[in-house]
């Protein structure tokens, strides 16, 4: 079975939970390995990028998001073959904006393809951003899946990527996190 890595933009996924599927939060664990399951490949690594909030001074609205994010990475931290990458928040036109994302994540996507650590690559994003990483990815060999929501995606990426799948309700509701009670 052909190694695999997975891609999530933190950022993207999370908007996919919250406005489509009123999730906050899944197993991230059962969702790598559905998404190998569906692609028919072994996964090598889950990697996930995303950035911290800001903490204003005085702030324990921003103080108490930190500290639940950071909690949040360190548990994904310690799943099996997991990795975290963090990217910083700057303000841009009032508004909080993630950066260096992007980069990173396509960075990894090119440097394992040309490196032959993977044959296929499973992104999780929306962005174009992503298109020259996908590009390079598929120069390298390496065929590219992209897992999104229909409502939230660039045409670009949509028209770039080996192979389409849709993150559905299904999908979701089978990597809800049990509560315990």
């Amino acid at each position: 079975m052909e190694k695999s890595a997975i891609f999530i933009d933190g950022g993207y996924l999370n908007k996919i939970l919250k406005h489509y599927f009123k999730e906050s939060d899944i197993d991230y664990l059962k969702f790598s390995e559905l998404i190998c399951k569906e692609v028919g490949v072994s996964r090598l690594r889950t990697y996930y990028y995303h950035s911290l909030p800001v903490v204003r001074p005085n702030s324990k609205e921003d103080e108490r998001r930190h500290s639940n994010m950071w909690k949040f990475i360190s548990n994904l931290k310690r799943l099996s073959r997991f990795e975290v990458k963090l990217g910083r928040l700057q303000l841009i036109g009032g508004q909080f904006k993630q950066k260096m994302i992007d980069v990173l994540m396509s960075l990894d996507i090119t440097s394992m393809c040309f490196d032959k650590q993977i044959a296929q690559v499973i992104l999780i994003a929306g962005d174009a951003d992503f298109v020259p990483a996908i590009k390079k990815a598929k120069d390298y060999g390496a065929i590219v899946h992209l897992f999104y929501h229909p409502s939230s995606v660039h045409n670009e990426l949509l028209d770039e990527v080996d192979e389409l799948h849709i993150i559905s309700k299904e999908l979701i509701e089978n990597c809800k996190k049990l509560e315990l009670r």
